[in-house]
């Protein structure tokens, strides 16, 4: 599988609940739809809080995973309208 390319990246890394929440809404309204966010978080409730946003807003979260330092790493893709 080819490695999916963000639209924008957002830095979430030394923010804490619910910061990472709040920057990732906006970032996610100001993309197209289908347009994809790359998040980097090291918050430890940002695996559940970004999880939740994505079902809960029907945005899709194409992956996450856990890099070094405790950081994580989501690709959410903005639903379609």
């Amino acid at each position: 599988m080819d490695e999916i390319v963000p639209d924008e990246t957002l830095d979430c890394v030394g923010l804490y609940c619910p910061q990472p929440l709040f920057e990732t809404r906006e970032a996610m309204d100001q993309l197209e739809a289908g347009q994809v966010l790359e998040l980097l978080a090291d918050d430890p409730a940002a695996e559940e809080d970004i999880k939740r946003f994505a079902k809960r807003t029907g945005h899709i979260l194409i992956s996450y995973k856990r890099m070094g330092d405790g950081v994580q790493r989501f690709l959410l893709k903005r639903k379609e309208e």
